[in-house]
């Protein structure tokens, strides 16, 4: 048995905003997708530290490649689905799969020697210290 989502017929489109027709048309479309999987990542800043924070729940560590290439930072892997099990029937499939590849710039002011990464709980936290020699000093006119 296959659960499909129900459409009214014969919709009056002139009731309906332009936009949410839009809405409807690309959001619909974007479901039956399960080769645009995108990670989450969150960015913070201390004092002394940048951490990169990136959701990648039901991965293996094995299949996340993180790297640094002149301060451009890098994150990507791929997120399978196994349909292939005996006696199970999926009736829906929300979460997204394939590969991705995240990059961002750093500035110049991170100790490239520092970096650090950890993958728990779904999360990869990647700890990048700051290399205070190199960061910009305000200076004061007289």
């Amino acid at each position: 048995m296959a659960l499909i989502k129900y459409s009214r017929p014969n919709v009056d489109l002139q009731s309906k905003n332009f936009s949410d027709i839009l809405d409807e048309f690309f959001n619909e479309s974007l479901n039956y997708r399960r080769d645009s999987f995108m990670p989450s990542v969150d960015i913070s800043e201390t004092e002394t530290n940048f951490e990169v924070s990136v959701a990648l729940p039901g991965m293996n560590k094995e299949d996340i490649n993180v790297d640094l290439d002149n301060s451009r930072l890098s994150i990507s892997g791929e997120r399978t689905f196994e349909e292939e099990e005996e006696g199970k029937n999926y009736h829906q499939v929300e979460s997204k799969f394939g590969s991705f590849n995240r990059s961002f710039q750093l500035p110049d002011s991170i100790d490239e020697e520092s970096i650090e990464a950890k993958y728990e709980n779904g999360v990869l936290t990647i700890t990048i210290a700051k290399n205070e020699e190199k960061v910009k000093k305000q200076i004061k006119i007289n």
